[in-house]
């Protein structure tokens, strides 16, 4: 098939994924933090979402639109104050709830499932940083003058979902295990609630200190 690409730049690919897999950011504060506060289905759930945002950039970069948000000041300010203010609210929420908030009802956990996903997802596209790293890292593995370019890189954004599930789901099965643990020792649980705060309001910082091109 054309859009696949040559078994070598597969394989780097798949290496660099699983490094960037294994990177934290955003999406992985917030999904191993609903895996020790309400289990792994809302983890997965969130995991979910930053999945549809990866989808959801891929085709942002395959068709061009991305560079176009990164080159436009006012369309870049927009996203990265909103992204920075969406972290800074999750960082006062695990302050204000984190692992007390607790979900008793069938139909709460349906909406806590929905909630999560859609946090997920807004975590993974307010972040300007991956626009910016999916517009970057991408285009490595495709030649310009790649008549299926387009594909390819369809291709490669989905891939990297494909490798990056095994790990990400491991480190959320690992946090569900130790939840338990963690909720039976109230002190360490809510110091991870301030940890996880913290981490938040770092990555806000960061993204709007993030320059377009």
């Amino acid at each position: 098939m054309h859009f696949i690409p040559d078994l070598p730049v597969l394989i780097a690919f798949a290496v660099a994924s699983l490094l960037l897999a294994v990177t934290p950011g955003p999406d992985m504060t917030l999904f191993i933090g609903r895996a020790l506060s309400d289990g792994r289905a809302a983890a997965i759930a969130v995991l979910s979402g930053t999945m549809t945002g990866i989808v959801v950039h891929t085709v942002l970069v395959a068709f061009g639109i991305s560079a176009l948000v990164v080159a436009s000041p006012t369309a870049f300010m927009i996203l990265k104050t909103g992204g920075a203010a969406y972290l800074f609210w999750l960082a006062v929420q695990a302050v204000r709830k984190g692992a007390r908030f607790r979900l008793g009802e069938v139909v709460e956990r349906r909406r806590s499932l929905y909630a999560s996903w859609s946090h997920g997802l807004a975590v993974n596209l307010l972040n300007p940083k991956i626009i910016i790293f999916f517009m970057t890292f991408l285009p490595q593995f495709v030649s310009a003058g790649d008549p299926f370019i387009r594909g390819k890189l369809l291709f490669l954004g989905m891939f990297f979902n494909v490798i990056s599930l095994p790990v990400l789901i491991l480190m959320i099965f690992t946090a569900d295990r130790l939840a338990n643990w963690l909720r039976a020792n109230r002190r360490f649980m809510r110091a991870l609630d301030y940890c996880f705060a913290s981490v938040f309001s770092v990555f806000a910082v960061r993204i709007l200190l993030t320059e377009g091109k």
